[in-house]
């Protein structure tokens, strides 16, 4: 190949790029699209209960028909995932969380061994059904400053199913209401 025929093809080369980007501007000085003021449509989000107004008003809640949703045997499978930070044997050692035998009807942070948040001591409420039922919705907007990181259990039927399986595992369970 002689060097007239490189400087043909690098040439050639360059005036294709020089016309796709002149096709480029060209076009953009013809068509010229304005950017509407407003959407043309506007999405609305609907309205979601935070598990903080819904913790808040745990109190409102009709523990009877929460608990009727739920089965021991259903809050057993459920318990799973609680599991890798608490245990609920009898006379179980304390894991990330503390061991949660017996822990309805007791006041909270009343497991002597296992180092509680400051803010679950001050708590200082009995987990009953409707308080623990509160605080399974989102621990940490029920009692704010726990060191619980879960972020809860919002299906009413697991969390009615885990208070009953909690409840089941206790020396003296408390009467369901």
């Amino acid at each position: 190949m002689n060097g007239f025929e490189i400087n043909k093809i690098i040439a050639a080369v360059i005036f294709t790029v020089l016309v796709v980007f002149g096709i480029g501007k060209i076009t953009d000085l013809i068509f010229q699209v304005k950017k509407p003021s407003e959407a043309a449509y506007k999405v609305e989000a609907p309205a979601v209960k935070t598990a903080s107004a819904e913790s808040s008003s745990s109190g409102s809640v009709d523990i009877k028909a929460l608990l009727a949703l739920g089965t021991i045997e259903h809050g057993e499978k459920v318990f799973k995932k609680c599991s890798a930070c608490h245990v609920i044997a009898k006379g179980g050692k304390n894991k990330i969380g503390p061991v949660l035998y017996g822990v309805l009807g007791k006041k909270s942070a009343s497991v002597s061994d296992y180092k509680y948040s400051k803010a679950l001591i001050a708590h200082g409420k009995v987990w009953s059904f409707a308080e623990m039922n509160g605080f399974l919705i989102k621990p940490s907007a029920h009692i704010k400053g726990t060191k619980m990181a879960y972020a809860g259990l919002k299906s009413e039927k697991d969390r009615a199913s885990v208070i009953l399986y909690m409840n089941s595992k206790s020396d003296s369970p408390l009467p369901k209401p």
